[in-house]
């Protein structure tokens, strides 16, 4: 009987020791800030001017995070920005926080990240300072508003969308920040790939851009260059603002995986990988980028694969390597149709270069993974936003949507026959 006294009385100290610890952790965590002054953020923010609006902006380090905040939120995945916007218009402005972070957080969501057990008062407090930080809509005219925006990470430049939206106007910013943390850390060093400028062509009509669109090789391949990689089944062209914009808006960030430095193209790695996060956290839809030699009236071209991991939303989450999933066309046109919502998208047209590969001959990439296509690569022109739908532009390059309208009515056709 005395034994299990004993052993009861330890067991009761672990756990009081164990709720302890929840129960201070937030104690070690939060610190009331004593000054939210922003004038070292004010010092490095990056500013532009457009239609009687300022808007400047500047990524939150650790240090300003803990000084401002009571807590380094960072390892939380949470990348605080502060955001000041001056409105000389004749009417009230209101920050689209959605343009800047489809999956932005909440102030009270960043305050429950650093709520504890049994926090109380301190947890209260934790609330009340978060929404006071958040930024504020509307900004008045002729009025001055700054505040947080809590958006998710990107390292080294951190591409910043603030669209600015009143009665029928909007006005949309893209600012291109560094991100404190990282620059010193060669992890995270990036460095765009650049060409001598001797070395482009500067296409100025359609019809020669469209032929050099097509002498693009149709896949990249291994370092050696002798086993094909994935189809290059995409062109994207315009402003690199204009083209980040529209890819943030849809929410695809930067994400370079160790698979992706399998594939080459013009003797490098690809300068810019993107992928678009599934429900759930499953495997994402991937687009890998190469600037080409060329440009569009002095606009940049990228050639791209566009592909989604086999198994999709249904693939085990850890897994080591992105297997190609068959069907790259629906990925194409998955992306396509992405970018017809992101109010970036210009004009569109579909190119030969790939070449055609039917599911009864299918090809291979480099790891033996199958896969069919009709061989057309999309060609996307981006400007700035914003754009609806009833201003895409079709070129009359390849017809793909009468091509598709017309292979839909035979195979419903020799269905019924």
């Amino acid at each position: 009987m005395n034994e299990w006294s004993t052993l009861w009385r330890a067991l009761t100290r672990v756990a009081g020791s164990v709720v302890l610890l929840f129960v201070c952790g937030g104690c070690a965590t939060w610190t009331a800030p004593v000054s939210t002054d922003d004038a070292p953020l004010r010092q490095r923010a990056v500013s532009d001017t457009r239609q009687g609006a300022r808007v400047s902006v500047a990524v939150l380090g650790a240090d300003d995070s803990r000084r401002m905040i009571g807590a380094d939120i960072g390892s939380s995945n949470i990348q605080p920005l502060w955001i000041e916007v001056e409105n000389h218009t004749p009417q009230a402005l209101w920050l689209l926080h959605s343009g800047t972070d489809p999956d932005y957080f909440s102030p009270l969501e960043v305050a429950w990240s650093m709520h504890t057990l049994l926090g109380g008062a301190t947890n209260a407090d934790i609330d009340s300072h978060l929404n006071k930080l958040g930024f504020k809509n509307p900004v008045p005219a002729g009025e001055t508003r700054s505040g947080f925006l809590f958006a998710n990470p990107d390292r080294q430049i951190k591409l910043v969308n603030i669209d600015l939206f009143a009665s029928r106007t909007l006005i949309p910013f893209s600012l291109f920040l560094p991100v404190p943390d990282d620059a010193a850390d060669p992890r995270f060093a990036l460095t765009p790939f650049q060409y001598q400028q001797a070395a482009f062509t500067d296409y100025h009509d359609l019809a020669s851009l469209r032929a050099a669109l097509e002498r693009m090789p149709r896949c990249a391949t291994s370092e050696n260059g002798e086993t094909e990689g994935d189809p290059l089944n995409v062109i994207v062209i315009g402003k690199l603002g204009d083209i980040g914009a529209a890819m943030v808006r849809r929410s695809y960030r930067r994400e370079m995986r160790k698979s992706d430095y399998s594939q080459w193209l013009f003797g490098r790695t690809p300068d810019v990988v993107l992928r678009k996060q599934a429900q759930a956290g499953a495997l994402s839809t991937s687009l890998r980028a190469w600037l080409t030699p060329i440009r569009f009236n002095g606009d940049p071209v990228y050639v791209a694969q566009a592909g989604r991991p086999v198994g999709g939303r249904f693939a085990h989450h850890d897994t080591a390597d992105d297997t190609l999933h068959d069907d790259v066309d629906e990925a194409r046109n998955f992306l396509i149709q992405d970018m017809m919502y992101s109010g970036g998208l210009d004009k569109l047209g579909f190119v030969y270069g790939v070449g055609p590969s039917p599911q009864a001959q299918p090809r291979t990439t480099l790891n033996g993974a199958p896969y069919d296509t009709d061989g057309l690569r999309a060609v996307m022109f981006f400007a700035t936003r914003p754009l609806s739908f009833a201003n895409v532009e079709m070129l009359q390059w390849v017809p793909y949507l009468e091509q598709r309208e017309s292979s839909t009515n035979r195979e419903g056709g020799d269905a019924g026959k």
